[in-house]
């Protein structure tokens, strides 16, 4: 999200660097709003709400943002009508894309989101041309260096009603839930004391796509143009990314 350059175009960068952080955190508050109309707008009973707040805090969104996002969410204060909405494709080499977004223009978004895949040498699909291959759970990741014991996590997760799995992905524990219980599952796993990396509902693989770098790189920028779209909340594909592609 930074600029480059020196000296002339500090200006430059720092606009940019302005410009991304607004549009980061005109993503979060809408995650916040959504969260906090699904679930109400008190963090302690609201797990969702409470990640959306921890995720917003983290980038120093400024605090009277969020209050205002969440009370747009609960109805305090008059809001846009957002719309969860779905996206199917396929992008480069044929890999499967889903984007989920927020919207207040079904129309505008559809639009924005087909020149986006043809731009980048892929194509907007009918719905439900790739969702077989993805199956909607949820997803908690915890740091296993910080956590070295295993089991501990495990007993944590297999409290709740909910708990599909536990593996060990490098340096991350990785908790698949059922994705309406998915709250109950991080409750437990957070009231056993476990911080987490990442939590939230998402799209998974059922298998993934070997590509090779150049196609990877292609695709990477492919999601990083969906990703830059202000409706657009999260982008999935089925292709293996490499850090290297995603430079």
């Amino acid at each position: 999200m930074a600029g480059h350059s020196h000296s002339a175009n500090i200006a430059v960068r720092k606009g940019k660097q302005d410009k991304a952080r607004a549009k980061l955190f005109s993503k979060l508050a809408r995650y916040i709003m959504i969260a906090a109309k699904n679930g109400g707008g008190d963090p302690d009973t609201n797990l969702r709400l409470r990640y959306a707040i921890d995720k917003a805090r983290a980038v120093s969104m400024p605090k009277d943002n969020i209050e205002r996002a969440v009370k747009k969410g609960t109805g305090e204060l008059e809001a846009d009508s957002l719309e969860d909405v779905a996206y199917e494709g396929y992008g480069p080499g044929g890999v499967a894309i889903m984007v989920e977004a927020l919207t207040d223009n079904r129309a505008r978004t559809s639009g924005d989101v087909r020149i986006i895949f043809e731009k980048a040498g892929g194509n907007m699909g009918q719905p439900g041309c790739v969702g077989y291959l993805f199956d909607r759970k949820g997803l908690i990741l915890i740091d296993a260096k910080k956590y070295k014991d295993e089991d501990a996590v495990m007993t944590a997760a297999l409290e709740a009603d909910g708990f599909e799995d536990l593996q060990k992905d490098g340096d991350v524990y990785a908790i698949t839930t059922d994705p309406t219980k998915f709250n109950g599952v991080l409750d437990a796993v957070v009231s056993a004391g476990f911080e987490t990396i990442e939590a939230e509902v998402k799209q998974l693989p059922k298998t993934y796509t070997e590509v090779d770098v150049e196609l990877g790189k292609r695709i990477s920028r492919l999601i990083d143009a969906l990703d830059n779209n202000d409706d657009v909340q999260a982008v999935y594909t089925t292709a293996h990314l490499t850090a290297e592609m995603q430079e």
